[in-house]
Parts: C-alpha cells; structure tokens; sequence
C-alpha cells in the first residue's frame, strides 16, 4: 500500500513538472512571437478607368473586394471612375451604389444645350452629387482619392487631391464634343481619359505599393459606318486610348478587364448586367490579389517611395 502511495505520488510530481514546463514554453512563444510583428501588407490601390455607361463595372470590381476582404487604401478615378470613385471613397456601399446605377440615365447628368463648345452640359452631376455623396471634399473621404482630368490649353494630366470633390469629378466626366469643358482656376478642362486612361500613374504617385487597373475595353461604335457625330468622337478617341494602353499598364501589377463590348456607351439600363461582368472579371482575378496578401513582397515599381500609409494629398489640387 505504501508502495503505491509513493508512485501515485511520483507520477502527480512528474505531471506538475510537465505541465509548468509546456507552460513556460507557451510564455517563451507568446513572447517571441509579441517581438515579432506581424509582416506588413502592402497599400492596395484602385486605379478605375473611363467607359461612360459601362463604368457602372466598377461597382461589380468594388463589391468582390468587399466581399473578399481586401483592404483598398487608395483610389484613383478618370471619368466615371472619378464619379464611381468618389461615391465609394465617401461611403457608399456597393450594394447602394448598385441601387442608384439602376435608377440612373444619361439626363441624370446632363443637359443638351446649344454652345460652340459642345452639345451638352453636365451641370445636372452637381446635383446629383450634392445629393448621393457622404463627403463633399477630398479630405473628408474616408478612402484618400485622386481625380484626373486633362488642360484643354496645354494637355497636361491635373490630378485633384483637396478641397471641392464635385467640380472635378466633373471636369473629369467633360468628355469632349460632348460635354461642354469646365473651368477650375482659370484652367478650361476636359476628360481625364485624354491623359490618364486608367490612372495607375497617379495612384502610384499617392503611395499604393500594388495596383489593380480596372480598363472597360471597348470600342465605342459597333461594327459597319458610325450612325452620328458622337460615334466619330468617342470611336477616334478609344483608337488613340489604346494606343496609349502601355503607359498607363506599365506602372500596374494586375489588369482587371471586364468585358464590356457588347454594351453601348449610353446602356444605363443594363446595369445589373454590367456589374455582374464586373463582378465576374474580379473574381478571375482574385488569385493574384490573395497572394499579395499571403507573402507580401516589396512594390515592384521602382519609382515609388515607401511610407506606411498613402498620402491624402501629394500634390496641391490644380
């Protein structure tokens, strides 16, 4: 019996010992581990490119990113890039952005009118926007922001980082012949697409380590003879956009295209469609983007400067 009491003794001392061992080596983990932070991933950001009616493709692209969990932590937008863009850096959702694109039209944003400049005004955008949008300036936003457009006079890209978002995204949204150009500080503005396609250039100038480049390829007439002016205008400038296509691809690590060549420029009406190709050409794509955050690398591009965090406001706004 006292043979039995000392093993029984023996093996609860054994015991003790094992388990003040396991947890002295759970601390000596937690402390290394603690001393080790964690790799940091890298600014994801989200150059949008321009398309006119098929930029509601966007919203599809937002809202696979969304529901991955991928952290955009800047965004760059020409043309309806900048619209979508700036409704999404305000705080709108994907799912309210989807909502307001099936309700909108061509004269939700502009106006026809008789000027040498053009045939239509898009006035009618500082309404809208005054109405959807959660943040009125670029500081507000809650996602750092760059909108392009292009000097009439000079044919310099402008990018705005501060103050007012509405007049620029509309001077972004001037689409020569079309719209009428818009004057900001004594600058007459047009289309941000003339200089900035999909403005990867200056995304990376506001600090992303890893741009993802959504381009609506797309011609903007149908095959055989162009039916009216607007064809002429928009056909010539998506033959000189894409030979522009390499300078703008040159500074992005992933090139998101959805397939948008069955809609016209003016298809507001199939929206849904739209944002599911959107939807359809992220998710192609999501592989690449998983693996930037699995082993986060160095930024490939060599011209960008490292910061932890994107900068709100790089350069003055012109």
């Amino acid at each position: 019996m006292r043979n039995g009491a000392v093993e029984v003794g023996f093996a609860v001392k054994s015991l003790g010992k094992i388990i003040r061992s396991v947890q002295a080596f759970g601390r000596e983990l937690s402390r290394k581990n603690a001393a080790t932070p964690p790799a940091q991933l890298p600014a994801i950001g989200l150059a949008l490119g321009g398309g006119f009616a098929r930029g509601i493709a966007h919203v599809g692209v937002l809202r696979v990113l969304e529901q991955e969990g991928i952290p955009v932590r800047v965004v760059t937008g020409t043309s309806v890039g900048a619209l979508i863009g700036a409704s999404y850096c305000s705080g709108l959702t994907p799912d309210e952005l989807h909502r307001i694109a099936r309700s909108v039209r061509f004269t939700t944003f502009a106006r026809w009118t008789l000027s040498r400049y053009g045939f239509a005004s898009n006035d009618r955008m500082t309404d809208f926007l005054t109405r959807i949008l959660k943040a009125k300036t670029f500081e507000e936003l809650r996602i750092p922001m760059g909108v392009t457009a292009t000097d009439f006079n000079t044919g310099e890209g402008v990018v705005f980082h501060s103050g007012s978002i509405i007049d620029p995204v509309r001077a972004s949204c001037a689409y020569p012949g079309m719209f009428l150009p818009l004057e900001i500080g004594g600058r007459y503005l047009v289309d941000g697409m003339l200089s900035h396609p999909v403005p990867t250039r200056p995304l990376r100038e506001m600090g992303a380590e890893r741009v993802i480049a959504i381009h609506l390829k797309g011609t903007w007439a149908s095959s055989g003879p162009p039916r009216h002016l607007f064809d002429v205008i928009g056909q010539s400038f998506a033959i000189a956009q894409d030979a522009m296509s390499a300078e703008w691809k040159s500074a992005a690590d992933l090139v998101v295209e959805p397939d948008v060549a069955g809609f016209a420029y003016d298809d507001f009406k199939r929206s849904d469609e739209l944002i599911r190709v959107g939807e359809e050409a992220m998710r192609k794509a999501m592989p690449a983007v998983r693996q930037w955050l699995q082993a986060p690398a160095e930024a490939t591009y060599p011209a960008v400067e490292r910061r932890s965090a994107p900068r709100v406001s790089p350069m003055p706004a012109d």
